[in-house]
């Protein structure tokens, strides 16, 4: 997606926000779709381990773990990143389904409930 991290202005944007630009983002990578079909819906689930590999490479670089490299991230490099795998999630999700909001509220409540007992 960006090599940029979330501006911090942009949390506190209404949810509706969030959904009508996750639609507009996957309406947009639709359009200029190369592949289609079968094999385009499967790359784009791919595109989700290409940016998870991406927060690995920018925690390692943040952490200068590669000895050859050193220090080549930051922490605010890693948050970008992470915020990449979360858009690229909804929008394979996207791909999936148009009820892409209930299925993750739905989704969500369950995971709630699992881990945290009912909800308030």
């Amino acid at each position: 997606m960006t090599d940029q991290a979330c501006p911090p202005d942009t949390a506190a944007e209404p949810a509706d926000d969030l959904w009508a630009t996750i639609d507009d983002l996957w309406t947009w990578l639709d359009t200029d779709q190369p592949i289609g079909g079968k094999e385009g819906l499967l790359l784009r689930m791919l595109k989700l381990s290409e940016e998870v590999g991406e927060v690995a490479e920018a925690v390692i670089g943040a952490t200068g773990q590669n000895p050859r490299k050193g220090v080549t991230h930051t922490w605010e490099d890693v948050q970008g990143e992470l915020c990449d795998v979360v858009i690229t999630a909804l929008v394979a999700l996207r791909t999936l389904t148009p009820d892409t909001r209930e299925v993750f509220a739905r989704h969500l409540g369950r995971v709630r409930e699992r881990s945290l007992g009912s909800a308030p």
